[in-house]
């Protein structure tokens, strides 16, 4: 059997997996020419999108027509619409012989998925979002890997050098943002998590899906992390990107959601609560790729790790804040808000960031949180008498501001202090993987 080529159509397309010495055992190639079941079955999930439904789905069915060499079909997933897309999905359904609809009652983009692909008899299952923002013309190569049977997931990139993308700062911010979360937190090395254009094969997706916990926009993160933790390849197709100004999606609650997954995924992994032996196994695991079941050490890892429990750890203090606020005042309300957050993220940097598991030194270690927490109090509170004496009586969203600046000047001596004073011998000798054992 021949593996797919390195790249297909012209466009590069990088492998992401273990260690690239000795071969993995090779996959089979998928079955093409079965009657009646197609190869490659496309999921669209939507919600209210009565008007640009159909001429995306008959986009994409005249492009799979026109390039797609094997059977196909194309299914329109409702995440529970209130307007008439459930309609133009059952019309489609009824007019174009590859296109069916599936209606949900509950949202959550990932829950469309699961279900789909869980009943879907195709061989290769994929989605991608109604506005079609990335080019079509990336979609064979994004599926000819998984039929050829040289990887099991393959994701479109935004963020891979030959990819050509339109959007603004700001989305583009946040995106490299998360992205650099996960390499930092969950030791990810795919490079484009959240872009709307993914596959997997259904036997990877059999095994995988009932480990993925996340119904929402976390999913395709979780999916990917679990595989790749597990051994399993990971292909990347470099893709053209414009940017749909009209998405309804609200960054703001879908960024803290993905946040709360990060830290799920983590503490699971972290813990060894996820059974990922059970999925590797039946492909044929590679002992060496056991590696990447381990979260490496060394400083970058640790600093994104710190910021991504500091920045979880501030929205806490600023809700508790905003809480005590309401009865006592500002000196108060920031000492109760801050011993409370600095408690919780002593714990969750104990275990998270410098990888200490156990009850060992556990004491020992919030008691030093505790001064760490104290040198904070005086940066913060300081500051807050600072602000006093020169306004008055500052508004609440002054306060917040100043609280803000100077709890990013703590956070950066708590890190030093954690790493040098509270968690020493962890961080001095997390890179000998007799540690790990």
């Amino acid at each position: 059997m021949t593996a797919a080529p390195a790249s297909v159509g012209g466009m590069r397309t990088p492998t992401i997996a273990g260690p690239t010495s000795g071969a993995l055992p090779a996959r089979e190639h998928l079955p093409v020419n079965i009657a009646g079941r197609p190869v490659l079955d496309v999921v669209i999930p939507v919600y209210n999108e009565e008007k640009d439904l159909e001429p995306c789905v008959r986009r994409l069915h005249e492009h799979l027509l026109r390039t797609f060499p094997y059977g196909f079909r194309i299914t329109v997933a409702d995440n529970a619409s209130t307007d008439s897309t459930p309609d133009v999905a059952a019309g489609l359904a009824a007019e174009v012989p590859e296109v069916r609809s599936v209606r949900l009652e509950q949202k959550g983009r990932g829950r469309a998925l699961r279900t789909v692909w869980s009943s879907s008899d195709a061989p290769v299952l994929a989605y991608m979002d109604v506005d079609l923002s990335t080019d079509l013309n990336a979609l064979l190569p994004l599926v000819a890997p998984l039929i050829s049977g040289h990887s099991d997931l393959a994701i479109g990139s935004r963020l891979a050098r030959s990819s050509r993308v339109v959007r603004g700062p700001k989305r583009e911010f946040i995106s490299r943002a998360y992205n650099l979360i996960l390499r930092g937190s969950l030791a990810a090395r795919f490079s484009d998590a959240q872009c709307g254009f993914k596959a997997i094969r259904r036997d990877v997706a059999e095994r995988l899906l009932p480990m993925v916990e996340d119904t929402g926009w976390f999913f395709d993160t979780e999916l990917l992390v679990l595989a790749e933790r597990a051994g399993l390849r990971i292909h990347e197709v470099p893709v053209d990107w414009v940017d749909d100004p009209d998405s309804t999606v609200h960054i703001v609650s879908t960024a803290t959601d993905d946040l709360k997954g990060v830290w799920r995924v983590g503490r699971a992994l972290a813990t060894g609560s996820l059974p990922l032996d059970r999925l590797a196994r039946p492909f044929g695991d590679d002992p060496r790729d056991r590696e990447l079941t381990g979260v490496p050490g060394g400083l970058a890892r640790q600093l994104v790790g710190f910021c991504v429990v500091g920045v979880l750890s501030t929205l806490f203090y600023l809700a508790l804040y905003s809480l005590f606020r309401l009865g006592v005042g500002p000196q108060f309300a920031n000492a109760a808000a801050l011993l409370v957050s600095a408690v919780a993220n002593t714990a969750a940097n104990r275990r998270l960031t410098f990888g200490v598991r156990g009850r060992d030194r556990a004491v020992r270690h919030q008691a030093q949180g505790l001064v760490v927490f104290a040198i904070g109090l005086a940066l913060t509170s300081g500051s807050l008498a600072a602000l006093g004496a020169a306004s008055g009586d500052p508004a609440h969203s002054t306060e917040l501001a100043v609280l803000v600046v100077a709890n990013l000047a703590a956070t950066v001596l708590r890190f030093l202090l954690f790493r040098l004073w509270v968690f020493p011998e962890r961080s001095a000798s997390r890179n000998d993987p007799r540690n790990d054992r």
